[in-house]
């Protein structure tokens, strides 16, 4: 059956008492939205509506794509009436209403819902709630049979000690879907135009109204404020923790590891505190991460190892190759098969060739290291004029003295050695010693300033 997707994203959110529309506001590094659409994606629909309100221009310019279409909802009178402003893009055999700021539900989840329904029959999705204030209660007959959502404002005290609540993620036939909008009333403590008012009409017009429950209540949790936010926030992490270590992962603690994009890993992998791995994350057989360590966008091969506190961002490291503690490896930094750069080394467009090392205190940008190139402290790749950026080549076995600067364009050909504290110009032929600096003097009898009165 072909599906037709409508998110709702207008509301304000004033509790979150910010100029940012509240479904923008990051879980895990991308927008309540963002995961929201990137699930309704995986269910293959036809159409993806998105309505909009608060904020309507800023949402639109974050998140526009190919497979979106953005529907205005000037007026906020309720989920029945934002979904009628989708209704004239809609074709589909089945529609399923989702909510931009109920970004953990699951893609298995929605997929059992969209199973119940036909059409003579909707699917509604439902949680059992510890307490259900705030919720619509789910109202059932002696048979269990639903019929219908009450709200909590509308509940008697009866009602009200339901604890099966309304998640307000519906799929429901298509073609039945404009004739009960149509005749919503916003008759309530609301004067809204309640969605949840369908399930009444569809029992009336004897449809079965058929459900499913979320796995738990944080799944179906939309973010009001910025508590709800750190809530989904954390638990999304546990989640993200869980399948990792599912796939072979130690976590030392995973209450404290954050995960902020796409990861893929092997196993044996040991990945210590506080590490935050964001974007697209590749992590094969047997890596360790140490504590305190940013991973972005990078490549760790098999048996790699990152010690505590390093920044890597668009990097990779190759087979048994370590970097840190306290390095920094810029995009476009390779590290070849158990090549080494320890603390405070930075590296940006650069690769170091297999074995190759540059242990502390070292800047090498746009440069092409050898195998077994040893770097000394201190070292510089002088790579920019202010206007240009020039590149730095050095072949197999090359020695960098410590405290070299290396002015780029250079080539230093396998086996040359530069001096200590010189600075390089010019080329540098294989097997040769290069030193570039003033010759000492000694002047005997000096005396040093002193501190006038």
């Amino acid at each position: 059956m072909s599906l037709d997707i409508v998110i709702l994203a207008a509301g304000q959110g004033t509790r979150m008492r910010s100029a940012l529309p509240k479904v923008l506001h990051p879980v895990a590094g991308k927008s309540m939205l963002g995961h929201v659409i990137d699930t309704a994606r995986q269910l293959q629909p036809q159409s993806i509506q998105v309505v909009i309100g608060h904020g309507a221009e800023t949402v639109r310019e974050r998140l526009s794509a190919d497979d979106l279409s953005f529907v205005v909802q000037a007026e906020q009178l309720g989920t029945g009436h934002a979904v009628a402003q989708a209704l004239p893009q809609l074709s589909a055999d089945t529609v399923l209403i989702l909510y931009g700021d109920v970004p953990l539900i699951e893609v298995e989840t929605l997929q059992r819902l969209l199973h119940q329904v036909n059409a003579e029959q909707l699917g509604l999705l439902t949680v059992q709630l510890a307490d259900p204030t705030g919720y619509g209660r789910i109202v059932r007959d002696a048979a269990g049979t639903v019929q219908e959502i009450v709200e909590h404002k509308d509940a008697s005290a009866a009602v009200r000690a339901i604890r099966e609540g309304n998640t307000g993620i519906l799929a429901v036939p298509g073609k039945r879907l404009a004739d009960w909008l149509g005749r919503l009333s916003n008759s309530n403590a609301q004067g809204e135009y309640y969605l949840t008012d369908v399930i009444g009409m569809a029992v009336a017009d004897g449809l079965v109204v058929a459900t499913e429950q979320a796995s738990d209540e944080m799944e179906v949790l939309g973010a009001n404020d910025r508590i709800q936010l750190a809530q989904l926030e954390r638990h999304y992490q546990y989640r993200a923790g869980r399948r990792l270590m599912a796939q072979g992962v130690t976590l030392i603690d995973p209450a404290r590891f954050d995960q902020r994009g796409e990861v893929s890993v092997g196993r044996d992998v040991l990945i210590d505190i506080n590490v935050i791995l964001e974007g697209r994350v590749v992590i094969e057989d047997n890596v360790e991460i140490g504590p305190n360590c940013v991973i972005r966008n990078s490549t760790l091969r098999q048996g790699a190892v990152v010690k505590a506190n390093s920044h890597l961002d668009g990097a990779e490291l190759g087979q048994g190759a370590d970097c840190g503690p306290f390095a920094r490896l810029r995009p476009g930094s390779v590290l070849g098969a158990k090549a080494h750069v320890g603390n405070f080394v930075e590296m940006k467009n650069a690769v170091l060739g297999a074995g190759a090392k540059a242990g502390h205190l070292s800047y090498l940008g746009d440069a092409e290291i050898g195998a077994r190139t040893n770097i000394g402290a201190g070292t510089i790749t002088c790579n920019y004029d202010g206007a240009n950026k020039f590149k730095t080549v050095m072949g197999e076995d090359v020695f960098i003295g410590s405290n070299s600067s290396l002015v780029a364009p250079l080539n230093l050909g396998a086996g040359a050695t530069t001096g200590a504290g010189s600075t390089i110009t010019q080329d540098v032929p294989a097997d040769t010693l290069a030193v570039g600096r003033a010759k000492q003097r000694n002047i005997e009898g000096w005396q040093r300033p002193t501190k006038k009165k």
